[in-house]
C-alpha cells in the first residue's frame, strides 16, 4: 500500500527528468558527447583546452569551458564536465578525445612507432637514428654495428621513449623504429 505524495524516482522518468526530491522535478536535459581533438604532441605532454561554441557567434569568457587534458590519455578517454544551475541542471557534457594522426609516430597502447626510411649502405653498414620527440628533445639512437645488419624485418625498441602511462605518469611506454631500406635500382 502507498502513501499518498510519495513516488518511486522511475515513475517520473529519472533519464528525463533527473531524481524527484521533496515533490519537485530537476529537469535534465539528455547527456551531450562531443569530440576533443588531441594531437600527439598535447597527449604526450598535457595541455588544457579551451571549449567554445562551434557557432561562429560571439561568446562571453566566462562561457568558455578549460578541459584539463593529462600526459597519457588515449584515444576514447571519456572526460566529463558536469555542469548545474539553480532548479534546472544543463546537460552534462561528455568530451572523448580523440587522437589526430601524426606525421613521424603512431600509438599503439602506451608505446610510439615509427619507421625510418634507410639506403642499403646504410643498412649494411650501420645507422644512427637522430630523432625528434614529441616533446621536442632529439635523440640519438645507434641502430646497429658490422656484427648486426638491419634488414627489413629488423627492429629497434627503446624503453621509456614511448608515451607517458597516464595512471603513471613518472614511467613511459617504448619507442619502437621500424625500417623500410630502400634498394638500389639494379636489385
Amino acid at each position: 500500500m502507498k502513501k499518498a505524495g510519495l513516488f518511486h524516482s522511475s515513475q517520473l522518468g529519472d533519464d528525463v527528468y533527473g531524481c524527484v526530491a521533496n515533490g519537485v522535478r530537476e529537469k535534465k536535459a539528455p547527456l551531450i558527447k562531443r569530440k576533443l581533438l588531441c594531437s600527439l604532441e598535447e597527449l604526450y605532454t598535457g595541455t588544457t583546452k579551451e571549449i567554445g561554441d562551434n557557432s561562429g557567434k560571439m561568446i562571453r569568457r566566462k562561457d568558455i569551458l578549460k578541459i584539463d587534458i593529462n600526459a597519457g590519455l588515449k584515444n576514447g578517454t571519456k572526460i566529463p564536465y558536469p555542469k548545474k544551475k539553480g532548479n534546472v541542471i544543463p546537460a552534462d557534457i561528455v568530451f572523448v578525445v580523440e587522437e589526430m594522426p601524426h606525421e613521424m609516430f603512431t600509438r599503439k597502447g602506451n608505446d610510439l612507432i615509427t619507421t625510418q626510411k634507410i639506403s642499403l649502405g646504410q643498412a649494411l653498414k650501420g645507422y644512427t637514428a637522430h630523432l625528434k620527440t614529441l616533446d621536442g628533445r632529439t635523440i640519438t639512437i645507434p641502430i646497429s654495428s658490422i656484427s648486426s645488419i638491419i634488414h627489413p624485418r629488423y627492429g629497434k625498441v627503446v624503453p621509456g621513449e614511448g608515451m607517458p602511462i597516464a595512471e603513471y605518469p613518472s614511467k613511459r611506454g617504448k619507442l619502437k623504429i621500424r625500417f623500410k631500406i630502400k634498394f638500389p635500382n639494379w636489385c
